[in-house]
């Protein structure tokens, strides 16, 4: 699924939602009225169990921003789900280009009034290409073990973000 995206996503640019639904109608033969209303309904897919407290004690230590694909209600309906707001929420239909292409981090950058940096943790399951940007800009880059990850180097491999949180607590 994530490669026929990553596909979708070479041509012009589209909403993560019309990617969503056409990977689903490509890979798993779904009807084209049931993708467009999964992929619409992307940011209410159900949170990882640990996220909401995590990204909480993360929060008390660092402004947490995502850098996504997907589209602005999306992420509406994911800061919903948090319980509150994360501190920028940059994807892919403000800046109209993908991860991994270097403007979304730079959307980023400039929204959020940080330089890139060591000091700046990205936090992926797609270490295969969201990381290798992160290395480009020179980003302290943290790899998420999660079901659906795509393995790759990087500077912290943990299992979920509750054990990030737990690291950076630590430090």
């Amino acid at each position: 699924m994530i490669d026929v995206q990553g596909e979708i996503e070479q041509g012009p640019f589209r909403r993560y939602a019309e990617i969503v639904a056409e990977s689903l109608v490509r890979v798993l033969g779904i009807s084209p009225s049931d993708a467009e209303r999964i992929g619409a309904d992307a940011g209410k897919w159900p949170l990882f169990p640990d996220s909401a407290a995590a990204l909480a004690r993360l929060r008390r230590i660092a402004p947490c921003a995502a850098t996504t694909n997907s589209d602005r209600a999306h992420g509406e309906d994911v800061q919903r789900a948090l319980g509150f707001r994360l501190d920028g929420w940059v994807c892919a239909e403000d800046v109209q280009a993908y991860k991994p292409d270097p403007r979304i981090w730079q959307a980023a950058a400039e929204r959020l009034h940080v330089a890139p940096g060591r000091g700046w943790w990205h936090v992926s399951a797609y270490a295969d290409y969201d990381l290798r940007t992160a290395t480009d800009l020179g980003l302290t880059r943290v790899f998420v073990e999660r079901p659906h990850r795509r393995p790759g180097e990087a500077d912290h491999v943990v299992p979920d973000l509750a054990a990030l949180a737990d690291l950076v607590e630590g430090d």
